[in-house]
């Protein structure tokens, strides 16, 4: 086992691993095998986008899918195209964001729905 140096934020949570002391940084010696470093590297990735399918199924299990299908009705001719023939909904696109917008949501509620839908 090798002793790597960590930094933590506020909450404690490990934010960078070094290989060796860093000048000038306050560092948290720890054995690289630690539980905390270990979690550190196995941390998920942000879900950026998910599947049309896991989408809509997401909108059906959360009862949003006939809200945001008569919202997407009023929206312009591109917006209704992208809905029904886009094959991945990616969360930062500007259709994505009015939509979310739209029904209210806040940044955690919208990572949260793209949580749950990535795992349909």
């Amino acid at each position: 086992m090798t002793t790597v140096y960590t930094r933590e934020n506020e909450n404690g949570d490990i934010v960078e691993v070094f290989g060796c002391q860093q000048p000038g940084m306050s560092l948290t010696p720890r054995d690289d095998a630690s539980v905390e470093v270990r979690k550190f590297f196995r941390l998920p990735a942000e879900i950026i986008s998910v599947s049309s399918r896991q989408f809509k199924l997401q909108l059906f299990a959360t009862d949003l899918l006939d809200r945001v299908d008569a919202w997407v009705a009023q929206q312009p001719r591109d917006v209704r195209i992208a809905y029904d023939y886009s094959g991945v909904f990616v969360k930062d696109s500007p259709m994505m964001m009015a939509g979310f917008a739209a029904m209210g949501f806040n940044p955690q509620q919208i990572d949260d729905f793209f949580a749950a839908a990535a795992q349909l």
